[in-house]
């Protein structure tokens, strides 16, 4: 499908691509990996026809589509709705359905067999693509990646960059191009978000190409990978987890092959060395000299892995108590986050707080910095210091200073010798030491950030997803020095892999309640997802079964309010159960020709048509709700 040939691309005198070799196959799920600045986000701009290259080929097929996910689509405005732009997606039907309500209009007052026969001719084109199905198509995407079905109808200006992107998002995978490339797709998703793009892009019928600093993403979504590094495309054919041990055992031949090369080569210099001023050993040394030079030299292998050398640690041991909230509510204005929930961090908790975007992540972590308003009581324990790193840290950093210099001014009372440490545990070499915030990448603000927040004398650390910008190496040293740091923390990500590697404890917002998961994020998951299937399973059975011992511990008022939604969910099943029937019915009846070629029959049924569609939309949520209740009592 795609073929890259002998790639090369500068950026000023440095390459970025020298004689590179690439090839994208129709199916392939592909994982674009590499250290930041290495260019991989400026291959898909090349594979795009964005930049162009400074020499060699990218030669597509020519039936190759391609779209395109990146960054810059975080500015994107309009007035239209999110519904309205993830339709653009079915530009041509979209097209059509203008022109049959054109034509319909026309019809009221200028009936012509002309007029009908175009309409029938368009109605069939309209019903052979599809039509009748795709908006219900677009609303299943956005509501797969995060939409809630009251926001579809609201104006795209109205919602932030990450949200903006989402619909971005959606309307590229009901695009389906033949090849589809995202660029860090799962910077603004939650986790349900993330696992619902995960299953779409597993079952995807085209290529994907996907640049993600999320492995456990990688791992579920991708069958090849692809390692941008040394100015070359380096193809391994598996996921993510597949390539680590399939480096390692590559790098560890290479190694070996350079070590013993290296041997052979010091073995004949100092042969040359010895022998080079005797006549009768003249043609051997010159046979020697001649050896070395045809010799393709093996490259040392240059580790990437990156250990943390330094204990981050503090003077003052807190109390067994870090922070206690007591009968906490918070909303703003009508919007209510927490409603009369309590909970307590113990000392050497690691907590990871978990789930949904607008559940109140944020919000609870700035409650227990003390920094949001609420209505309950918070207890601070005895001897807690607190550090809190968010995003706008980044932006707190002072921007002429420079980075040891930034160090300093935190008041860590640590020696320059030891905040040099911490700076190359943080990947920033002598020389990046002296460079000044203001000339750093996003990623290296954040490593400057973190460390800030580590060095502090804090007992008690808050992280609001740390690892945004984070390389895999950058996150394997965070991870490390979270692992050793002898403090309690609670951590904000979406990162599964971050995650499993740093809690013991996971929390997430229910019902306005924090609830407590006491394990780490497998056993959650384990668990989270057996309780789904055993709930799948309730909702199937048309009678939920109540054990005798157990109503009768139950208030009678329980009781009886379990039974009336139970019959009221009955209900709702068989009227969701009629009207889709109904809604297929209809879609039939839009294809016959003597419902097509008669306007007025036409308009009748399509009118029905977009009730029954309404109708069934209102009963599924009813049908939510109801299930939702249940489970409660």
């Amino acid at each position: 499908m795609i073929s890259i040939t002998n790639l090369s691309y500068f950026i000023g005198g440095r390459a970025l691509y020298e004689e590179a070799d690439m090839f994208i196959r129709p199916d392939d799920k592909i994982g674009l990996i590499g250290l930041n600045g290495r260019g991989k986000s400026t291959l898909l701009k090349l594979i795009n026809g964005d930049l162009r290259p400074d020499s060699g080929t990218i030669s597509k097929s020519n039936d190759c589509t391609i779209g395109f996910l990146n960054q810059d689509l975080l500015s994107y405005q309009t007035e239209d709705t999110i519904l309205t732009v993830a339709m653009e997606a079915f530009k041509e039907v979209v097209d059509m359905e203008r022109q049959i309500e054109s034509i319909i209009h026309k019809l009221e007052t200028e009936y012509s067999d002309a007029l009908v026969e175009k309409l029938a001719k368009i109605q069939e084109k309209y019903d052979h693509l599809g039509g009748y199905s795709l908006q219900s198509k677009a609303e299943e995407v956005l509501e797969g990646i995060g939409f809630a079905t009251k926001d579809l109808h609201r104006p795209l200006k109205e919602f932030s960059g990450g949200w903006r992107m989402r619909v971005m998002l959606a309307k590229l995978l009901l695009e389906k191009p033949a090849l589809l490339m995202l660029d860090e797709p799962t910077n603004h998703l939650d986790l349900p978000s993330i696992e619902w793009v995960e299953e779409y892009l597993r079952n995807y019928e085209g290529a994907v190409i996907i640049v993600s600093h999320d492995r456990r993403f990688l791992d579920n979504v991708i069958t090849k990978t692809v390692e941008v590094t040394r100015q070359q495309l380096i193809t391994y054919e598996g996921n993510y987890s597949f390539y680590l041990k399939e480096k390692e055992l590559r790098e560890e031949i290479q190694q070996n092959a350079f070590e013993n090369q290296q041997a052979k080569i010091r073995q004949a210099e100092r042969f040359i060395e010895r022998f080079k001023a005797k006549a009768s050993k003249a043609r051997q040394v010159k046979s020697k000299e001649k050896a070395i030079a045809r010799m393709d030299l093996v490259e040392e292998v240059e580790s990437d892995v990156a250990a943390v050398n330094f204990r981050f640690t503090f003077n003052q041991q807190p109390g067994r108590f870090i922070v206690t909230l007591n009968n906490l509510s918070k909303s703003y204005g009508d919007l209510e986050i927490l409603r009369n929930t309590s909970a307590t961090i113990e000392r050497g908790d690691k907590i990871a707080l978990i789930g949904a975007n607008g559940r109140g992540k944020s919000t609870l972590l700035r409650i227990l910095a003390g920094t949001e308003s609420i209505e309950g009581e918070r207890t601070i324990g005895y001897n807690v210091i607190q550090g809190f790193y968010a995003q706008h840290q980044l932006e707190a950093l002072h921007v002429e200073n420079e980075v040891l210099e930034e160090l300093k001014q935190a008041g860590s009372g640590k020696t320059e010798q030891q905040l040099r440490n911490v700076l190359g545990c943080f990947l920033f070499s002598d020389e990046d030491q002296f460079k000044k915030i203001k000339v750093l990448s996003g990623g290296e603000k954040s490593r400057v950030a973190l460390a800030k927040t580590l060095i502090s004398e804090a007992n008690f650390l808050l992280l609001d997803e740390p690892t945004n910008h984070l390389d895999f190496i950058s996150e394997n040293i965070l991870i490390q020095a979270l692992q050793q740091y002898a403090g309690t923390f609670v951590v904000v990500s979406h990162n599964r892999h971050f995650i499993s590697q740093v809690a013991n404890k996971i929390w997430y917002i229910e019902d306005k309640q924090i609830k407590e998961y006491p394990g780490t994020y497998e056993e959650y998951d384990y668990w989270k997802k057996k309780r789904e299937a055993e709930n799948k399973q309730v909702v199937v059975v048309k009678q939920p079964v109540i054990k005798k011992e157990k109503s009768a511990e139950k208030p009678a008022s329980d009781t009886n309010r379990n039974k009336e939604l139970t019959r009221q969910l009955r209900q709702v099943e068989e009227q969701i159960e009629k009207t889709t029937k109904r809604k297929s019915e209809l879609e039939t009846e839009l294809t016959k020709p003597e419902v097509y070629g008669n306007f007025n029959k036409l308009n009748d049924v399509q009118q029905e048509f977009e009730k029954t569609e309404t109708r069934l939309r209102q009963l599924t949520d009813e049908w939510e709700d109801l299930v939702n209740k249940i489970e409660v009592i």
